[in-house]
């Protein structure tokens, strides 16, 4: 992108973003009405014009029924999407809303139901509007629920949910640029008042980030470190993916057990202990069926797993087992000098 930040995107600069998406059958631009997802739609729409057969797009607003002005912004960006020549969906968030995690619950919602449109479409990709502002703020927000190498890389570019892929193509470009992108082209957007409530953690965030800049710790620099942390965790996914197939070498005169992952507990010792994690949660969440495990609760338990096999290189060997552990739908156990994953038993419910 340009190094302007408050430069509007140039034709060809908006080629560039769009490219890898030319031979999609169809988008779902995913469009709320403000002016990161405005600047998309416009975006998107003008750099489609200029191919000679390019994919089909179909603009999507999600109304979570928590505003009463999100109805009249809905009708606004039907509007500006026919004025463009583009057909225009407006779905809405139904039901009771939480009154705790209400930021989560909407988000999942709004990937539901573009993941439901772009089916009924046929679009092979959802794209957002996610900026560099966006990521920056991901990062700190992951920095400081503690996450791991994984949540510290941030958003991707192109990530997959519930069978279609998510594409983010404007994740370089900082906000600035489209706002200005779109008062060069003299088209409004609408604006949230939710994106300046600090109730909720991203505004509180981002009324520190003018701070953080003025520490040389702005938008650009937050991205660039998310960008090397992504490249460190895509490199130690290469590794557990070996170590998992060095694991199964070692059991290759060992009928596996359905339903069940199973490690040699010496040779799973051995390896670094980023790598052991990351073993141990896949195959949690694999088998396990109470959603994702939590980090923290994996380092508690490859913690437990490190004690119990250190207290005796053949842990268990006699069958019975030396620890058992259930986490996340899960039941890990040590026994005969093996660590075993399997589904645990349901839980029983209260009064049955």
């Amino acid at each position: 992108m340009s190094d302007d930040d408050n430069s509007p995107i140039s034709a060809r600069e908006a080629r560039r973003l769009f490219a890898g998406l030319k031979r999609a059958p169809a988008l779902v631009l995913a469009v709320s009405g403000g002016p990161d997802s405005v600047a998309l739609m416009w975006l998107a729409a003008r750099w489609q014009r200029s191919l000679a057969r390019g994919p089909r797009l179909t603009v999507v607003t999600i109304d979570h029924g928590l505003r009463r002005e999100a109805a009249r912004e809905a009708r606004e960006v039907k509007r500006l999407a026919t004025e463009l020549g583009l057909p225009h969906r407006t779905l809405r968030w139904r039901g009771a809303k939480p009154k705790t995690g209400l930021p989560a619950a909407a988000r999942e919602a709004r990937y539901r139901l573009l993941a439901q449109a772009a089916r009924a479409v046929g679009a092979s990709h959802v794209l957002t509007a996610h900026t560099r502002d966006d990521q920056a703020e991901t990062l700190l927000m992951r920095l400081l629920r503690g996450s791991g190498l994984a949540g510290l890389s941030a958003m991707a570019s192109l990530s997959e949910r519930d069978g279609i892929v998510l594409a983010r193509p404007l994740l370089e470009v900082p906000k600035s640029q489209l706002i200005a992108t779109l008062r060069r082209a003299r088209i409004g957007f609408a604006d949230d008042p939710t994106n300046r409530d600090t109730a909720f953690t991203r505004p509180r965030l981002r009324a520190l980030l003018p701070l953080l800049a003025a520490e040389g710790g702005d938008a650009r620099t937050l991205v660039r470190l998310a960008a090397r942390l992504a490249r460190a965790n895509a490199a130690v996914e290469v590794l557990a993916d070996g170590a998992e197939r060095f694991l199964r070498l070692r059991d290759r005169g060992d009928a596996p057990q359905a339903g069940v992952r199973s490690f040699e507990a010496a040779t799973f010792a051995g390896l670094p202990e980023e790598v052991r994690l990351r073993l141990l949660l896949r195959a949690i969440n694999a088998l396990g069926h109470e959603g994702p495990a939590e980090l923290g609760k994996i380092e508690s338990l490859l913690a437990m797993l490190d004690q119990a096999i250190a207290a005796s290189p053949r842990a268990g060997a006699n069958g019975r087992p030396a620890m058992r552990q259930t986490l996340a739908g899960a039941l890990i156990s040590l026994a005969g000098g093996r660590i075993h994953i399997a589904p645990a038993p349901a839980r029983r419910r209260k009064g049955g």
